[in-house]
């Protein structure tokens, strides 16, 4: 339960493939956060975390991208969004810049307010009053970034025990990339496809009917493999689970609609 009657104010980090993909899931975000007792913006300058640009090695784009993120959330309590991917690269602004850059306190004190979701809502706000339900039987991916730069592995769990009718069933393997890997999959798709062969494969095994995580980007990898593969697996984000917003077709279903916006 929530121990505090203070409204937290939040910033909504979007994401990008949230914003262009898959909107129901910022919807589901600020839905849980407010039921949480958050008071929550959603910035209208912010962009792309700069993670593509800072793994490809490009310091001078990453900088600028940070800057205006920086900016963006200035003045909110806290940033949270819904994936692990893009909070943990908020968390390496710090790297991009000298400790005798103004920037680099800037910086710092934004990777000290930024969470993924499920770690926000446990962590920080110890919120598990979670009142939706859902017949099924899942299986959670557990996304790299999320799992070894944010520690994000029993929050999730935590959370789901709290839905009414859902049953867990853990996959093999469930720690291990699904081969996404934001441009990995692009350098090197012969061995994310074997990569994704493998996890799709544990994720049938595992008997579940839904597939779950925290990741749009590994979800939608994972969601491709499935469908192409045949199996009747729906794929969700968890926060869509944990609201009882499942009335959207499912990740990689072409009945999407994308005409939304957060």
């Amino acid at each position: 339960m929530q121990t505090s009657a203070k409204r937290h104010q939040v910033g909504l980090f979007v994401t990008c493939l949230v914003d262009m993909f898959r909107p129901s899931i910022g919807f589901a975000t600020i839905k849980l956060l407010e039921s949480a007792g958050c008071d929550v913006n959603v910035p209208s300058t912010q962009t792309c975390c700069g993670q593509p640009a800072f793994n490809s090695g490009d310091k001078a784009t990453s900088i600028d991208i940070a800057k205006q993120t920086i900016e963006a959330f200035d003045g909110f309590e806290y940033v949270v969004g819904p994936s692990g991917s893009c909070i943990s690269m908020l968390h390496h602004y710090p790297e991009l810049f000298a400790e005798s850059d103004p920037w680099h306190a800037r910086a710092t004190a934004l990777k000290g307010r930024a969470y993924e979701i499920t770690s926000f809502l446990t962590d920080v706000l110890d919120f598990d009053d979670i009142l939706a339900s859902y017949e099924g039987v899942a299986t959670y991916h557990d996304s790299c970034s999320g799992l070894r730069e944010l520690g994000v592995k029993q929050q999730p769990r935590t959370l789901l025990a709290k839905v009414a009718n859902l049953s867990l069933n853990e996959m093999e393997e469930s720690e291990t990339c699904c081969g996404f890997g934001g441009t990995f999959c692009v350098k090197y798709p012969d061995i994310s496809n074997r990569m994704v062969e493998n996890k799709s494969a544990n994720i049938d095994a595992s008997g579940a009917n839904t597939l779950l995580g925290g990741d749009l980007g590994c979800l939608l990898n994972m969601a491709g493999k499935l469908k192409r593969q045949g199996h009747a697996i729906e794929v969700r984000h968890i926060v869509e689970v944990l609201t009882g917003m499942t009335d959207e077709p499912a990740i990689g279903d072409a009945n999407y609609n994308l005409g939304k916006t957060v």
